[in-house]
Parts: structure tokens; C-alpha cells; sequence
């Protein structure tokens, strides 16, 4: 256990030192909230924007830790045989695994201390929200999103894989109706947008904490399926070196 804890308490400042992710998993989302709850510019369809920002960005930074975060710093320290190495100490490759998903977990606490009292601050008033379903919304994006984080770092080179998570990560940002209505995307697009997990984990979020998804037995269904599948497929074709 004293490995674990060691490794966890590693694994967490190597995220802190390292501004970029800082940047992408907690600087980002709080920006994003802020801006767009007081620039009234999107078309979320609601009298306050910050109804429909404060799940969405809740789900962005599930996305952009659990995703792109642990992705690309896991695809750098398979590069770099950091991983393999590891993976020969007595620490054993269970408790690496374990040390990842506790930093991922004790990040998103991190950003969701940050994110839940700035959006109530910018005006967010969620009529009788239900945080039990909020949780194991989140828990299943993290399962989903780690998955093809790991999937893309355990099979591509550390750049391209640097390159690929944050293009997947704009991707899913622009059609996961975190900031976008998925109303306002075209009907093509919109089709394929409600099978992403971004999608099904916003639509989810914006169920349980504000009554507004727009599909939410199908979102389940899909993000369920989602923490499932890539996680398997991860393990599956993951390389350490």
C-alpha cells in the first residue's frame, strides 16, 4: 500500500508541475465557463447560459483529464521506457494502473471543487439537481475517456499521440453539446454527434443536474456501452513499450 500511495503522490504532482495539462484540465474549463456565461454569444437556447455551460463544462473536464491528460502523459513515459521500467519494480504493474486512475480521480475532485462554486458564482442555480446520478455519470465518462486515452497512447508514438488526443479532444468538444446545442449542428452531423461519449456524458450530466437532456435513456445506454468497450480494447492492444 506505502508503494501505492508513493506512486499516487508521484503521479499527481507530475500533473501539477506540468503547465500544459494544468492548462487543459482546469484553466480551460474555468475560462470556457466564465467567458461564455457572461458573454451571452452561444446559442444555448436557455435565458441563463450558465444552465447549459455548468454540465457541459463538467463533462469537458472529465474529457480533457481522464482522456487527454492521462493519455498523453502515459504515451510520453511509454516512449521514453519510463513504463516498461516500472513495470520490472517491486511497485508491479497493478498498482502503476492503480496510481493513474487515483490521480485522474483526485484531479477531477480538484476540478470539480473549482468548477461547481465558480459556475453557482456566475449565477448557476440547478432546481433540485441529483448529484448520486451526477456521480456515476462521471464515473463512466472517466471509464470511457480513459480508455481511449490509453488506447491511443498504448499503440502510437509519443508526438503523433500527442497530436491525435488533442485533435480528438477538439473534436468531441465542438460536437459533444458541451458548449454547442446539438440542435445547432447540422442533422448529418448532429446523427453522429449522439453517439459520441462526450455527447451521451454531457447529455447525462445536463439530465441529473438541470432536467435538460435531450435523450438521456439513450445517453446512458451509449456512455455505458462507451466505459465498457474502450477500456477492453485498451487492455487489449496497449504496448508498454
Amino acid at each position: 500500500m506505502s508503494r501505492l500511495r508513493a506512486q499516487l503522490k508521484m503521479e499527481v504532482l507530475l500533473v501539477v508541475r506540468n503547465g500544459e495539462q494544468l492548462l487543459l484540465t482546469l484553466i480551460i474549463p474555468v475560462l470556457l465557463l466564465v467567458f461564455f456565461s457572461l458573454v451571452d454569444v452561444l446559442p444555448t437556447g436557455t435565458k441563463d447560459p450558465v444552465d447549459f455551460l455548468a454540465p457541459g463544462i463538467l463533462a469537458l473536464a472529465v474529457m480533457s483529464t481522464a482522456m487527454v491528460s492521462l493519455g498523453i502523459g502515459t504515451g510520453f513515459e511509454r516512449s521514453y521506457h519510463v513504463l516498461k521500467r516500472l513495470g520490472t519494480t517491486p511497485l508491479g504493474r497493478p498498482r502503476m494502473v492503480g496510481a493513474k486512475i487515483g490521480a485522474v480521480a483526485a484531479v477531477e475532485l480538484l476540478q470539480f471543487a473549482v468548477l461547481i462554486p465558480v459556475s453557482y458564482a456566475v449565477g448557476w442555480r440547478p432546481s433540485a439537481p441529483n448529484w448520486l446520478a451526477a456521480a456515476g455519470a462521471v464515473v463512466l465518462g472517466t471509464l470511457a475517456f480513459a480508455g481511449i486515452g490509453l488506447t491511443l497512447a498504448g499503440t502510437l508514438r509519443g508526438e503523433i499521440n500527442l497530436a491525435v488526443q488533442n485533435g480528438l479532444y477538439l473534436v468531441l468538444l465542438l460536437l459533444g453539446g458541451m458548449v454547442i446545442p446539438f440542435t445547432k449542428l447540422p442533422e448529418g452531423i448532429r446523427a453522429v454527434a449522439y453517439a459520441l461519449p462526450s455527447a451521451a456524458l454531457a447529455d447525462v450530466l445536463r439530465e441529473a443536474l438541470a432536467h435538460a437532456g435531450v435523450h438521456p435513456g439513450v445517453s446512458w445506454t451509449v456512455l455505458a456501452a462507451w466505459a465498457v468497450a474502450t477500456p477492453c480494447i485498451a487492455a487489449a492492444t496497449f504496448k508498454w513499450d
